[in-house]
């Protein structure tokens, strides 16, 4: 076809005669999150004509008009583009004549979505929006006092999607058709809601139940349902009572956050003695009413993955129940984030304990029949709905350290947005994680996907929690790996479940080098580094446990140039789980380097304390090397040094003795102690820097003894673990002429650690790196092996 035809046929469209068409396919978190409503807005304020669909996981857009306003639709796509949508490219291919001519049509349209085969990205769930909050609270609006009220700005996403394309037909909102009002809201291009997959209200959306029953039967059903049922949990909670509520990713247990009686009760039958209880708070203002908040963490209470935030505690200590955080001056706060969390907080006007609907040890319940059963004996009813949860999200955690947010558990609100990866992963890859803390990833060319938060794979029924949101993401995502990364230790049940896959498709990471990767990775790090790992224990390539480690490392390899002395956890997991028997191990049986030595009658002083059979048993498992397998822990030896102090003995929860030990230290939420070190010692043994920990340890037994004021000596602790690690990471530089430091590990939760260790190096002219997006415990591990295993396989 000549030009000059083309041109001819164009006369009786609504294409100016310079007209072109072209197609964009938009990668990258561009679906669930008001994408194509946006994408119709700007194409018809920039007079184009055409269509823009879903497919599979990213959106194509189809457009004719003048080449200028073309141009201005690329451009402006991903600037202009809605606060939660992340635009990884876009791709612009020009069209025939033939496409022109289609599109020489007057309009610009959402057309029907198809499915694609591909890589596809979905938004997490976010926090209800404020315009939706005024619709709520408004008496004279439709949707008043309605509890799943949502816009394309806010609502459920990551929780109700049961296949791509995003579309209602393919979420948990399926089995509710639109209402006339609904529609029109859904159609109309002017509105918020045109295409907000989750719209609804009270005449066509799910409705909340009441039940004051844990049988299933359908008698027992429903008792109350829409706002009568709120009312129903309303009065229960207010009277001291404990409510089963149906959330966005699971159920959660909630009470009044300022009953003692009821807290106690809610700890027992949750089977948690001591782990800290999230409590939530209406607002900004009622946090700073029981905690410190800085402007940063602010930001990171309202930002719109509304996670739970670890702040200072200040104000009146009896505001909330002495059983919310036992020994630390530090409380878990978030803000609500779903239309009923809104009105339960409105109603009742108190802070409210919100917490995972489970107990110790299981993974957030998501199934109605299941709640029932399982959470019965510790919630007095239940408020529900009918809409169905597809996946299971727990609220994250987070906190802000030396100025930074950083994320302590990655869930609702932050999965399964992707992080990238520093070297592209050229097959598809799946990470397998750890055991406890367990998250896994899925890797595919630039980006990793980490999973929500699991739990501890050890437990049968997280072990199915994984297997199964494995299934949905990698289907959902259109990941089918070939190879997978996993840990070393061959007790993991992650481990086990790897070695399913033929040996030349499996890559072993080693658990520490997958923690600094982690850091280094998120970072993008590329270049040799300083790796410190110290966490509480994991494999290490010699066959023994390791936990206190400095590296020169870079994403492909590692070598092993510091650690920490070791010690015997006589008992093994018991020894984890006793602090006191970790303090013997290092007082009877720790590594003797160079001139470390113990005094007999200052450890035979601590050990005093114990029933003497109990000392003696531990004393015989480490001379005969019964169940005493020795670790280079730097978290074992925050236990140690926990019990030594006489803070904790025992632990009911991973990290307590060490949390309560940096309470003490004034590091959690207390005024910072400023002090000085404990003897300490580095020297060089087989090739490596060690750490002798053995005059640290009768440091703070000499403190005891003398009468050292206890938070004093926390204090000199954290000081001198700090002058260890710069010491450590010293020597590596001289060695490497490396001067970035990535620091990962459960320990490195430690907010006074962490702010010290990172001032003291930069005085040193370190440049320092912490994880911020992936958290430094074992939640991080699988985007560490992904890291690692997608680096060595561009080799």
């Amino acid at each position: 076809m000549t030009a000059d035809s083309y041109q001819d046929r164009l006369q009786g469209s609504t294409l100016p005669l310079n007209a072109a068409a072209r197609r964009l396919d938009v990668h990258g978190a561009v679906q669930g999150v008001g994408f194509r409503p946006y994408v119709v807005r700007l194409a018809r304020e920039l007079g184009l004509n055409g269509w823009v669909r879903n497919a599979g996981g990213h959106v194509i857009i189809e457009a004719a008009g003048t080449p200028e306003s073309l141009n201005a639709l690329a451009a402006r796509l991903p600037a202009e583009a809605p606060a939660q949508a992340v635009v990884r490219d876009v791709i612009v291919t020009d069209l025939d004549d033939r496409m022109a001519r289609l599109h020489g049509r007057r309009g610009f349209t959402v057309g029907a979505s198809i499915a694609r085969s591909g890589r596809r990205d979905f938004p997490p769930d976010l926090a209800a929006c404020e315009e939706c909050l005024r619709e709520l609270f408004d008496p004279a609006d439709r949707r008043y006092r309605y509890p799943f009220v949502n816009c394309t700005a806010c609502g459920p996403r990551a929780t109700i999607i049961t296949e791509l394309p995003y579309d209602r037909p393919q979420t948990t909102m399926a089995p509710f058709p639109l209402c006339a009002a609904c529609a029109a809201e859904y159609t109309d291009p002017a509105d918020r809601r045109f295409h907000a997959e989750p719209v609804a209200c009270p005449a066509c959306g799910p409705t909340l139940r009441w039940a004051t029953s844990c049988d299933t039967s359908d008698s027992n059903e429903s008792t109350a349902s829409g706002d009568d049922a709120l009312t129903a949990a309303v009065g229960t909670i207010a009277s001291g009572g404990i409510v089963a509520v149906k959330g966005l990713g699971g159920y959660q247990l909630v009470c009044d956050a300022t009953r003692t009686d009821t807290v106690a009760r809610l700890r027992a039958g949750k089977h948690r003695p001591a782990k800290p209880l999230a409590v939530m708070v209406a607002d900004v203002a009622a946090a700073r009413q029981l905690a410190r908040v800085s402007d940063v963490e602010a930001e990171l209470l309202t930002s719109v993955a509304r996670p739970i935030v670890l702040l200072a505690r200040q104000g009146d200590r009896h505001a909330l129940a002495a059983g919310i955080h036992p020994q630390l001056d530090e409380v878990g706060l978030f803000l609500p984030y779903t239309p009923l969390h809104h009105l339960l907080l409105h109603d009742l006007a108190r802070p409210l304990v919100v917490t995972s609907g489970n107990r110790s040890g299981e993974p957030i319940i998501i199934d109605d029949h299941e709640a029932r059963t399982r959470l019965g004996q510790v919630a007095d009813a239940f408020l529900t709905h009918d809409r169905r949860i597809r996946a299971r999200y727990d609220d994250s955690v987070a906190r802000v350290v030396a100025g930074t947010g950083s994320v302590v558990r990655r869930a609702r609100g932050y999965a399964p947005a992707p992080t990238p990866l520093p070297r592209p992963a050229p097959r598809p890859l799946l990470a397998v994680g750890a055991q406890l803390k367990h998250t896994f990833a899925l890797a595919s060319a630039d980006d990793a996907i980490v999973s929500p938060h699991i739990g501890d794979l050890s437990n049968q029924d997280t072990f199915t929690a994984f297997t199964d949101g494995l299934a949905h993401l990698s289907t959902l995502l259109s990941i089918r790996p070939t190879c997978v990364a996993h840990d070393l230790h061959p007790a993991y049940i992650s481990t086990q479940y790897a070695a399913r896959w033929p040996r030349n498709r499996r890559l072993p990471v080693q658990h520490h080098h997958a923690h600094v990767a982690s850091c280094a990775a998120e970072h993008g790090v590329t270049e040799p580094f300083i790796g410190v790992a110290y966490d509480g224990l994991g494999w290490g390539d010699d066959g023994t446990l390791w936990g206190g480690e400095v590296f020169l490392a870079d994403l492909t390899a590692y070598r092993r140039v510091g650690r920490f002395g070791t010690a015997p956890l006589p008992g093994g997991e018991l020894a984890v789980r006793r602090p006191a028997r970790m303090a013997m191990g290092y007082l009877f049986g720790g590594e003797r380097i160079g001139a470390g030595m113990v005094d007999p009658e200052l450890a035979a002083s601590f050990a005093g304390r114990f029933d003497e059979q109990e000392v003696a048993t531990v004393r015989r498992m480490i001379d005969r090397h019964v169940n005493s397998p020795y670790a280079s822990s730097a978290g074992r030896l925050f236990d140690a040094a926990a019990s030594i102090l006489g803070l904790c003995d025992d632990v009911s929860y991973e990290g307590e003795a060490a949390i309560v030990l940096e309470a003490t230290a004034g590091g959690s939420g207390g005024r910072p102690v400023d002090t000085g070190e404990l003897p300490w010692k580095v020297v060089s043994s087989s090739g490596m820097w060690v750490y002798d920990p053995a005059p640290t340890l009768m440091g703070l037994l000499r403190g005891v003894t003398d009468g050292t004021p206890v938070h004093r000596l926390a204090a000199s602790f954290h000081a001198t673990v700090t002058a260890v690690t710069l010491a450590l990471c010293i020597r590596a530089a001289q060695l490497s002429k490396v001067s970035t430091v990535c620091l990962s590990g459960g320990v490195f939760q430690n907010r006074r650690l962490v702010t010290e260790l990172r001032a003291a190096l930069g005085d040193e002219g370190f440049t320092v790196y912490v994880n911020e997006t992936v958290p430094a415990n074992d939640g991080g591990i699988s985007y560490g092996q992904a890291a690692v295993a997608s680096a060595r396989m561009n080799l």
